[in-house]
């Protein structure tokens, strides 16, 4: 039985107009929230047309909604300071009245040689991208003292800890995690765990089976065991009230990406998860077919990147209406 539904959309925007994209991006959580989603996550993306600053976006949103969660999935550390973000975090939080979900990950920014120059300039060879990074989250995050100074200076008061400090916020933090290492890391640092499609084919090429023993992982290092929140998120694309153009251009869609699905990528061994177009019913049945899926009562379903408004609508619609349903889920307003 499903439990929590929510989705992930990248918020593409156009570079000569990008006002536009944030507000669809924005009217789009507004919509999930009217369907009685849980959960909102936006994609994180730098140097390109996606949402860069999706914590800030995330403020806005948390001031047109009331109810539904909001994420990031995710935020890559290495372009951030931990305690900088922190503060972010928890003022976004507080704002949202205690509804936001940042995930994130660790490892050298994408392209950083390209980038390192104008990202860490003097200090691109010293910087930390191991989970370090993440602990010094954690710690921040939690109110644990990033100083050793609290008190006055003149008029000025002072704190040793991260201000303002959000309570609650530690236990929503969520990793975004694709190796059997990153889950084991999560769980014993008592995070929640993104599972998304994309894994790396470490022990098998089996992608289900590589996302179930990473499920279990993380359960099996965590201190609330099987208890531990995990959250899955596929593409998926239901089609039930789709026109015949919008199949047309969704079946297109995953056509093109079948290829990568098939055997690992790259030097890294990335497999990728199959995304899944039809009808409510054949999704609800692909889905209960899989090993990881059955592992999980939360999701945050991936919108695909290249879509349009009127596309998302339809597809979040059929997601809240029919799909939710279809797999025991019921929206937030009818529990």
């Amino acid at each position: 039985m499903l439990r929590k539904l929510g989705f992930l959309t990248i918020g593409l925007f156009d570079e000569a107009d990008p006002r536009r994209g944030h507000e669809s991006t924005l009217e789009i959580i507004e919509l999930g929230e009217r369907l009685g989603f849980d959960s909102a996550w936006l994609r994180h993306r730098h140097l390109q047309f996606g949402i860069s600053s999706p914590v800030a976006v995330l403020a806005a949103a948390s001031q047109r909604t009331s109810r539904i969660e909001l994420g990031t999935a995710v935020i890559p550390l290495g372009w951030e300071n931990p305690l900088r973000l922190a503060e972010d975090l928890a003022t976004v939080d507080l704002l949202s009245g205690g509804r936001l979900n940042p995930g994130v990950s660790v490892g050298p920014p994408m392209h950083y040689d390209r980038v390192k120059d104008a990202l860490h300039p003097g200090t691109a060879e010293a910087e930390d991208f191991s989970f370090t990074r993440v602990e010094r989250l954690l710690s921040a995050v939690r109110g644990e003292p990033v100083t050793s100074f609290a008190g006055f200076e003149g008029f000025e008061q002072f704190s040793d800890r991260v201000q303002p400090h959000a309570p609650g916020l530690a236990s929503r933090l969520w990793y975004g995690g694709g190796s059997l290492r990153s889950a084991q890391q999560a769980g014993e640092h008592g995070m929640n765990l993104l599972t998304s499609s994309v894994v790396k084919a470490e022990e098998s090429e089996d992608f289900e089976q590589i996302q179930l023993s990473h499920i279990r992982a993380f359960r099996a290092h965590h201190p609330d065991g099987d208890k531990a929140r995990v959250s899955q998120g596929l593409v998926v694309i239901p089609t039930d009230s789709a026109t015949s153009d919008q199949v047309t251009r969704y079946r297109e869609y995953a056509e093109k990406r079948t290829p990568r699905t098939l055997t690992p990528q790259g030097p890294a061994r990335m497999m990728f998860a199959p995304d899944i177009v039809g009808t409510s019913a054949e999704i609800a049945d692909r889905l209960n077919d899989h090993a990881a899926f059955r592992e999980i009562d939360e999701v945050a379903f991936a919108l695909p990147f290249t879509f349009g408004h009127d596309d998302y609508v339809q597809i979040l619609t059929d997601m809240a209406t029919r799909l939710g349903p279809a797999l025991g889920w019921s929206p937030a307003a009818a529990r």
